[in-house]
This record gives structure tokens, C-alpha cells and sequence, in this order.
């Protein structure tokens, strides 16, 4: 293999994953619904070939984070509403299961970890921080993900995540929302830590019918 072979391997290995990187910039409010993603731009951006910006978009869309336009490319996808409430309607079939099983399958280290993300959850509260608080949330659904082990649940819960990201970021400053799901999360938490089965499910389920319902609302 000649050296600028191995230069290119490098490269390639150490450049982040361009699919990964643009779906982070739309769920970080980079681009805005209906924006334009205009490939040229996209590879100037990134410093990334042409191919590779169209291969990511084609991810992407395939997640339903952008829609191709005939004849004029791709842009972000607004998600209505309407859908988020269906997304959230999935979940919670998907998420009582992880909760289910991160009881189940509960480790001292594991508890450890939780106790010390439930200080934070409630620290954040406290001082009113709303931004650290909507990103524990974050932290904490992916945590009981991992804690549930199950591959194919938490495949779907990703990519269902990365499409109503933006709600879920509204739900955070909805008025008086925190003070409502906050104790809802520290329910489920405290139920994985005393692994219990049923009552993590029940208050999994409690919390997203929750969301439902404030969702309704914002129709």
C-alpha cells in the first residue's frame, strides 16, 4: 500500500462520521425545518466530497430527518405535531420494555450511576437550569437504553429520538413542565434502582402519557 494510501486510511478513520455529524447539527437547531441542504454548501462545511454529503443525506432521509425534493435536493423535515404525538405512542411500548428490563437486569455499578444521575436531575431542578435539565433527560433515557441491553429496542428508540428531538426540546420550556416531569423521572429511577419490574413500566408509561397529553396541547 503507497504512503498517501495510507494517509487516505488514516484520514478516513479519524474524520467523524458524516451521517452522525449532520443529523447532530439538525437536532442542535443548526438548520431549520424546511431549510435547504444544499450539497455544495454541505461539502465546503464539513470539508467532505460531494458523494459523501449525498450519501448522508440519503441516511438521513432514510430516518426521516430530511425529505428529497425533486429537482431541488433536500432539506430538513418539519415533523408535525400530529406525528410527534405518533412517535411518542410508539415509544412508550418501546420505552416500558427498556425500563422492564433495566430493572431486571440491574448492577451495583449501574446503581451507582443512577443514583449519581438522579443528584443531578434533581441539582438542576433545583437551580432552575432548564438546559442541563432537558439534556439529563437526554442522558437519562439513553442510560436506561444501555441498561436494558436490548439491540432492537433501542435501534428504534434512537431513530424515533432523532425525529422529534425538536419537540422534545420545546416540551423542556413549556411552562410549569419541569416541575411535573421531573418527579416523574426520578419515579422511574427510583423504581429501576429498586428493581422493580412493574413499577418502572408503570412509570415510564405514566411519564410519556404525560407528554401525550401536553402535546395535544400544543396542537
Amino acid at each position: 500500500m503507497t504512503d498517501a494510501a495510507v494517509r487516505s486510511d488514516d484520514d478516513a478513520m479519524d474524520r467523524p462520521d458524516l451521517t452522525q455529524v449532520i443529523r447532530e447539527a439538525i437536532l442542535e437547531a443548526q438548520f431549520a425545518p424546511h431549510q435547504r441542504l444544499i450539497e455544495a454548501d454541505l461539502s465546503e462545511r464539513y470539508g467532505a466530497s460531494r458523494a459523501s454529503v449525498r450519501t448522508a443525506l440519503l441516511n438521513l432521509a432514510g430516518e426521516g430527518l430530511v425529505e428529497r425534493l425533486p429537482n431541488r435536493g433536500a432539506r430538513v423535515r418539519a415533523i408535525t405535531v400530529d406525528e410527534a404525538i405518533e412517535i411518542v405512542e410508539v415509544r412508550i411500548g418501546l420505552e416500558t420494555l427498556c425500563a422492564r428490563k433495566a430493572a431486571e437486569n440491574l448492577t451495583p455499578a449501574d446503581a451507582d450511576g443512577l443514583r449519581a444521575l438522579r443528584a443531578e436531575i434533581e441539582a438542576a431542578i433545583g437551580s432552575g437550569d432548564l438546559v442541563a435539565y432537558s439534556r439529563l433527560n437526554q442522558e437519562l433515557d439513553r442510560r436506561i437504553r444501555d441498561l436494558s441491553r436490548h439491540g432492537t429496542a433501542t435501534q428504534l428508540l434512537e431513530r424515533l429520538r432523532a425525529q422529534s428531538a425538536r419537540h422534545q426540546f420545546r416540551l423542556a420550556f413549556h411552562p410549569g413542565r419541569a416541575t411535573t416531569s421531573a418527579p416523574e423521572h426520578i419515579a422511574i429511577i427510583d423504581a429501576i434502582l429498586a428493581k422493580d419490574p412493574d413499577a418502572a413500566e408503570a412509570a415510564t408509561r405514566a411519564h410519556l402519557s404525560g407528554i401525550v397529553e401536553v402535546l395535544h396541547g400544543m396542537e
